[in-house]
């Protein structure tokens, strides 16, 4: 067992920011800790790396418990904050030295490091000359180095454009083949994109703990697409199987299908058909959406 937590409280002083929480994380598995903003995530993540102290339950990583054996937990997992902290003024790899030899780890890592994360085109500047997506690379590097068999990620695709996102998270999902990758996000595609199994945690409790392939059964289907002109919704609706139209905004549409088929070749046709760009055209998790709202509303 990877990670495991029961009956896990966190009072700051008349607030509960965790309430009796338990659950189990198996590897290797990529687990979304999903919850909105100030739902007790980052609270989890902080007591799982030793950084807080639960006020009342356990918990455990790697068969440490995190209170009586935080050098073990520290040594044992990976751990990459929401805001990165990094030393600006240094180079790379100077870095990522720099963070071996306080983990005694041998610097013939560093070059296998930098090859996995993708770090190799900006390896030789300085971090502060780095764009926020390679910044994040270097907090992952810097997290995989000592080679531990967990990773904890508060929010590792905040700030990050769209071609940022698709690199970190295929980096992820790679990872989370060996590892056990356990990650927070209020973000649901991030979860949709990357996890095996979702976690929901709102205003300090655990509401739902499922796998990805369960809530993938349901009987929707949405699908977003962006156009370059703006579409009647009435058109939209003539599509097979379309039970609603959302415009979200400027030219984005979410439609939603009652079936489980992909439809996105039926909304590339109607595109075609009429001439129209699609600019975007992505899925999302009906049941994930709606399991979301109806829990944390």
């Amino acid at each position: 067992m990877s990670i495991k937590v029961e009956q896990l409280s966190k009072v700051y002083g008349n607030q509960k920011a965790l309430n009796k929480v338990s659950f189990k994380v198996d590897k290797p598995e990529v687990v979304g800790f999903l919850g909105p903003n100030g739902a007790g995530k980052s609270t989890m993540m902080k007591i799982l790396t030793t950084y807080l102290s639960a006020t009342e339950g356990q918990a455990e990583v790697n068969g440490f418990d995190v209170s009586a054996n935080a050098k073990e937990v520290q040594q044992s997992v990976g751990y990459l904050p929401e805001h990165n902290p990094l030393y600006l003024d240094m180079y790379v790899r100077e870095y990522l030295a720099f963070n071996a030899n306080l983990q005694n780890v041998d610097v013939s890592k560093i070059e296998e490091i930098i090859q996995l994360t993708g770090l190799t085109p900006e390896a030789h500047k300085k971090i502060e000359q780095l764009s926020k997506g390679y910044r994040q690379r270097v907090g992952l590097a810097c997290a995989l180095l000592h080679d531990p068999d967990v990773l904890i990620l508060d929010e590792p695709t905040t700030g990050l454009d769209p071609n940022q996102l698709v690199e970190i998270r295929s980096l992820i999902k790679t990872i989370g083949k060996e590892k056990t990758v356990f990650l927070s996000t209020h973000i649901m595609q991030e979860v949709e994109a990357m996890c095996d199994r979702v976690i929901i945690i709102n205003k300090g409790e655990i509401v739902a703990d499922k796998k990805l392939k369960e809530l993938r059964e349901g009987k929707d289907q949405i699908v977003i697409v962006e156009f370059d002109f703006r579409v009647e919704d009435a058109f939209l609706k003539k599509l097979p199987k379309v039970k609603s139209v959302v415009n979200t905004h400027d030219f984005v549409y979410e439609i939603t299908f009652a079936t489980q088929e992909d439809m996105r070749s039926y909304v590339f046709d109607f595109a075609h058909d009429n001439q129209l760009k699609i600019l975007q055209l992505n899925q999302k998790n009906a049941s994930l959406e709606s399991l979301f709202r109806e829990l944390t509303s």
